[in-house]
């Protein structure tokens, strides 16, 4: 994917949402570090822009919350980020967003950390990229491209933001 189809894919996903939620106002968007929030912050700009709605965003760093943070007690120490949401998710409808799926461990790791800051009425899971190679029952809502891939590949997302420029590619050797 290029610049254009990201933002195509963006801009699809947020009327998506404005179709399947009538009322967004207890809504808000959680992006999963890093590119994640990148993500739901674009997402949020095309909701403002297209529904004239302004949704919170906030920042979910999932590093301790891994199933694999202690398989390799001598390997590299984990970089963890901070946590930033800056509203209450106690009753309120989440969208979560990470750039690419795949195995589902990000996204059980991210539904643990959310349930420690309280309990949403429910949460919707939006992502860019779709790999397919579940290894847990999840599924996103939203889905900016379904991209098959074999185990050996990897999906690098790169966003202006972080890596300065806009681009999906599919690598082989993961």
């Amino acid at each position: 994917m290029d610049a254009s189809r990201i933002e195509a894919s963006l801009r699809r996903i947020a009327h998506e949402i404005l179709e399947r939620n009538r009322d967004l106002s207890d809504m808000a968007l959680v992006g999963i570090r890093t590119r994640g929030v990148v993500i739901a912050e674009r997402i949020a700009r095309v909701l403002q822009e297209a529904g004239g709605v302004t949704m919170p965003v906030g920042s979910l760093d999932i590093t301790l919350y891994r199933d694999d943070y202690m398989r390799t007690p001598v390997g590299p120490q984990p970089v963890v980020r901070s946590t930033d949401i800056r509203f209450s998710v106690e009753g309120r409808r989440l969208l979560l967003v990470d750039d690419v799926l795949y195995t589902g461990r990000t996204i059980r790791a991210a539904l643990d950390a959310i349930i420690d800051y309280g309990r949403p009425r429910s949460i919707q899971l939006i992502v860019l990229v779709d790999r397919g190679h579940r290894e847990l029952p999840i599924k996103a809502d939203y889905v900016g491209k379904n991209l098959p891939t074999s185990q050996e590949q990897s999906v690098q997302v790169r966003l202006t933001e972080i890596d300065g420029l806009d681009e999906v590619q599919l690598e082989e050797g993961a």
